[in-house]
């Protein structure tokens, strides 16, 4: 949509929808907030993103702040939250958000089709759409998708698409799941803790360590801590058949401090020292050997370094978003394919990554117009004022 708002302003745009309603999947990332981008800059928004060399010109070209003043050219205010995650100004629904960018594009002549189904390519690898079980072919001199990846399929975004391109030769990678929870083999006396959350933690696999928190699960945990370190447990995954996390329940607390505040407490105050709450507790029980946990002499090393084993990653019907799509060596530097150049390729449909927390919506604001502003400047229309 950003992309047809920035080139509307020069040529006439033709945007194709396969459901009933623009923007449906951008209304489910609104469940709960519509957590829109992050208000961090330069090194620390690229920290987030991979592959961040790649995708570094885009974020600086339209990056947070940029974003932020389009949504409050369209009668958006947004406010920055806890964490550095921004939102529509309080009041603002998602869907009044939606509808403020198809009032632009409306307003800018974009002539807007809906329940048109992508099919494939014709010999000239031009699109082939079906609407109304009728196939016809549109007429452009560029043709910009965004199709999307493979999360949340009941909004249409099925990753079926990756079949077309194949067809016409453009290596795509197998969707997998991103931002999920994991499946642990939870022990019985965490059963009643499922839907629980545990605050102010961290979780590491690998190198990675992530500050937040997260909610232990029928299947396993998920959260906020948990999605930044999905790249290193699906990687471990890949390499050995299974992954580990590790829990500090206590991350303010050194090992040190953790033993001070207990020396003085009987046994049955040991939790009620460190201020430890029953989910906490029992998940320091649930992975620590009984023996060991009796004896005491491990408590605060063990408090820090919850190790549980994961099995698998949730299936990506559950995930948030995916990894996989188009690979970035398919993708000439202006987002069109190597092997076809008047098509260009924007958002999760293309091989890249990040975390929740605005990182994802602002990717794909920043792809998208950064394709935008390449056609134009292909075609040598006048840069957007």
């Amino acid at each position: 949509m950003i992309a047809a708002a920035v080139l509307a302003d020069h040529v006439h745009v033709d945007l194709y929808e396969q459901g009933r309603n623009l923007g449906r999947k951008f209304l489910v990332a609104g469940d709960g907030g519509l957590n829109i981008t992050n208000s961090v800059e330069g090194e620390a928004l690229m920290a987030h993103y991979a592959p961040a060399e790649l995708l570094a010109p885009m974020l600086t070209d339209f990056g947070p702040l940029q974003l932020r003043a389009w949504l409050e050219g369209l009668g958006v205010p947004t406010f920055e939250g806890t964490s550095g995650r921004v939102f529509p100004q309080r009041g603002i629904k998602p869907a009044e958000v939606l509808k403020a960018i198809v009032d632009r594009l409306m307003a800018k002549g974009v002539s807007i089709y809906t329940g048109c189904r992508f099919v494939g390519f014709d010999e000239h690898a031009r699109p082939t759409m079906e609407r109304n079980e009728e196939r016809f072919a549109p007429q452009a001199d560029a043709f910009l998708f965004a199709l999307g990846g493979a999360s949340w399929p009941k909004t249409g975004s099925t990753g079926e698409w990756s079949h077309a391109f194949r067809a016409i030769g453009v290596r795509v990678e197998e969707f997998q799941a991103s931002n999920c929870g994991v499946v642990a083999e939870l022990p019985r006396p965490l059963h009643p803790h499922a839907g629980k959350p545990l605050k102010n933690i961290t979780v590491t696999c690998g190198a990675k360590t992530v500050r937040g928190e997260l909610t232990i699960t029928d299947h396993g945990v998920e959260g906020n801590a948990i999605y930044p370190v999905i790249p290193e447990v699906r990687a471990q995954l890949a390499a050995m058949g299974d992954a580990e996390i590790i829990i500090d329940l206590k991350p303010d607390l050194s090992e040190e401090r953790i033993n001070e505040k207990l020396r003085d407490a009987a046994w049955k105050e040991r939790m009620a020292a460190l201020r430890l709450d029953r989910p906490s507790v029992a998940l320091l029980k649930a992975y620590t050997p009984v023996q060991r946990f009796l004896d005491g002499r491990t408590f605060a090393h063990d408090l820090k370094h919850v190790r549980i084993p994961v099995q698998a990653l949730r299936p990506i019907e559950e995930a948030i978003s995916t990894v996989g799509g188009i690979v970035m060596d398919e993708v000439n530097e202006d987002l069109s394919l190597k092997a076809h150049p008047h098509l260009f390729v924007a958002g999760e449909m293309v091989e890249w990554d990040a975390p929740t927390g605005g990182f994802l919506l602002q990717g794909a604001f920043s792809t998208g117009h950064w394709a935008a502003q390449r056609i134009r400047a292909r075609f040598g229309l006048p840069e957007q004022v």
